[in-house]
């Protein structure tokens, strides 16, 4: 049974996702350097975090669901990238995702809730697997705005916030 403080940071990070993340490519985001860094880096730090805390007690079977999982998330973040628009507006990039984004969106959600579905269906519940959530997640986005950040240097499009990123 998850304590309440795990129960809060759950939610925490599924309202940090939910805003910063889904709404903003629906409803269409100016895209900057901290944009696609800090979500999937906060995200990816504390659930690292987290994750490496329950290693110790972690069985092959739940490393494996983990691998798996993470594999799995990237190549739905790498989908997710494509489905959305990318525009030249205000100096910058301008994201806007579609239906098919929102989709992806549930997919994933769906992929995670399924490995742990199918961790309980095989016996593998040891902490590691809710241990691992944000790590999940985090990487998922990462690989999502790595691909878009590409697909703007591709294009040619610009991005606010490069130089000076770059120049520190």
């Amino acid at each position: 049974m998850p304590s309440a403080a795990n129960v809060l940071l759950y939610a925490a990070i599924a309202g940090l996702v939910l805003y910063k993340v889904v709404y903003q490519q629906i409803r269409g985001t100016l895209l900057n350097l901290r944009t696609l860094v800090t979500t999937p880096l906060l995200l990816t730090a504390v659930g690292g975090y987290l994750t490496l805390k329950a290693l110790p007690g972690a069985s092959a079977a739940e490393l494996g669901l983990l691998g798996a999982d993470l594999l799995v998330l990237a190549g739905l973040g790498v989908l997710r990238s494509t489905t959305t628009t990318l525009t030249e507006r205000d100096g910058t990039t301008f994201q806007k995702g579609s239906a098919v984004t929102v989709g992806l969106w549930v997919l994933t959600v769906a992929v995670r809730i399924g490995v742990v579905a199918l961790g309980t269906a095989l016996g593998v519940t040891g902490p590691l697997t809710s241990a691992s959530i944000a790590l999940s997640l985090g990487v998922s986005i990462a690989v999502q705005n790595a691909t878009t950040y590409r697909r703007t240097q591709r294009r040619g499009l610009p991005l606010a916030g490069r130089r000076a990123a770059v120049s520190r």
